[in-house]
């Protein structure tokens, strides 16, 4: 899906910069921000960039550096960048040429980080659990994804890795994640900084059931007590219809059904 973004994305350049008409091959279809070697026809690099810049704005960038807490050095780690693409919606090997483009880091340093691939860091992130495939991605969700909107696929999983006051009595409300669509397939304990009485961490994996489409809602409480307010909540935007299948696409369906 990521690469279906970019490829329209770079046909949404050539309409803009009102290019000529030209005939694309099946490599055009694997096209990346940056290649190896530029392209010869100017139209085409001219695509591209325009491509580049209208998915990875510099701002952008800095936008979720700025809210996840990443630094610069972070970039260099592989699970940092993969849940960079994530949230840019783009391939993890197109984000790793992003982040040179942007001098962010250097291509020795892409390079190492493409040695790692996708396949490992869900593994990584999924643990002892085996999804029925790894088709999907696998996102990890922190307090500091409150308030977003998250676009995927209904193949995802999520990793919650969530800080809880247990020894005050709170706890996170894991029936609201079901009520949002939601099924838990593994959950633990990590130990906290605090030594003993201290804020734990719950680390929960879910994947989404009976709805694509939605929000993503829990809150930190004492259950026993629902009159009193949460200590803290959590509140995602989310949208896991893609990609489109084959046929007509979701809106085009839409059309049609409200035309009948």
């Amino acid at each position: 899906m990521s690469i279906q973004r970019f490829t329209a994305a770079h046909e949404l350049g050539h309409y803009i910069l009102q290019h000529e008409p030209s005939l694309d091959d099946d490599s055009m279809l694997r096209r990346m921000p940056v290649n190896a070697q530029p392209a010869s026809d100017m139209q085409e690099v001219e695509a591209d960039a325009f491509a580049t810049a209208f998915m990875f704005p510099t701002w952008l960038l800095g936008w979720h550096m700025t809210r996840q807490r990443w630094t610069v050095s972070d970039l260099r780690r592989p699970s940092t960048v993969y849940q960079l693409a994530l949230r840019l919606g783009a391939s993890y090997e197109a984000t790793c040429w992003t982040l040179v483009r942007n001098t962010l880091i250097d291509r020795k340093q892409a390079r190492e980080l493409l040695l790692t691939k996708p396949r490992q860091l869900k593994a990584n992130l999924l643990g002892q659990y085996e999804p029925a495939n790894y088709r999907g991605d696998v996102w990890l969700l922190t307090a500091r994804d409150a308030d977003t909107r998250l676009d995927g696929s209904r193949n995802d999983h999520f990793v919650l890795r969530l800080e809880e006051h247990s020894g005050g009595g709170y706890l996170w409300d894991m029936d609201q994640l079901s009520a949002s669509g939601f099924a838990i397939v593994r959950e633990e304990l990590e130990s906290g900084d605090d030594g003993i009485g201290g804020p734990v961490i719950r680390r929960v994996t879910a994947q989404p059931t009976s709805s694509y489409r939605g929000k993503m809602a829990l809150e930190e409480r004492r259950l026993w007590d629902p009159d009193e307010e949460p200590l803290r909540s959590l509140e995602v935007d989310f949208d896991l219809t893609g990609p489109e299948e084959e046929g007509l696409s979701r809106a085009e369906r839409r059309d049609l059904l409200e035309a009948a």
